[in-house]
């Protein structure tokens, strides 16, 4: 006696079946850009055989300097999660702290140095005049960089600003009279 197997279940039926066509409700208008009768085949053909237009030199140069103010501005987005790490770390020396401290140093005086080399695709004849002002924005921007880093190193107690830190460059002070004769020290 053989037993059959169970029928599958219906989500098994309705995956392996295709989709019956619902029928359409006269009453609700196609979207704007709808075509029904434009099938997968048509819509994949159509896009290949759409060629884009190549943009013009000026809208080049604008998408250039769009993309070279992005990057002139980027330390600064990067700042308020800086500060917060800053914040966070604490005015102890620790190991963390201090790899923070040393990466807000870095990453600055690395981007100034490189700036000529970030720029360059961006340099045209069109754009050559307006990116002064962008690496001028980007220069300020990791100066603002180098300020968190000054301040989170002021706050850690390691910047010599007070008297006390200089002792070892102060001489002895003489004094011109005495109160108490010398004999009597």
């Amino acid at each position: 006696m053989t037993t059959q197997p169970p029928p599958p279940p219906p989500w098994v039926l309705d995956l392996n079946s295709p989709r019956a066509s619902k029928p359409k409700n006269v009453n609700i208008a196609d979207p704007p850009g709808y075509t029904a009768a434009a099938s997968s085949k048509q819509r994949s053909q159509s896009s290949k055989n759409a060629v884009r237009k190549a943009p013009s030199p000026e809208e080049m140069d604008t998408l250039k300097m769009k993309k070279a103010w992005e990057l002139a501005i980027a330390p600064a987005k990067q700042l308020p999660m800086n500060a917060i790490g800053m914040y966070m770390t604490g005015n102890t020396l620790q190991i963390f702290s201090i790899f923070m401290v040393f990466t807000l140093f870095k990453t600055p005086v690395l981007a100034v140095l490189n700036i000529q080399r970030v720029f360059a695709p961006f340099e045209t004849s069109g754009t050559s005049g307006r990116l002064i002002a962008v690496k001028a924005v980007c220069v300020l921007m990791n100066l603002l960089m180098l300020g968190l880093g000054i301040w989170k190193v002021n706050q850690m107690g390691l910047l010599p600003t007070t008297r006390s830190d200089w002792l070892a460059w102060e001489g002895e002070r003489t004094w011109s009279e005495r109160a108490v004769p010398r004999e009597w020290l």
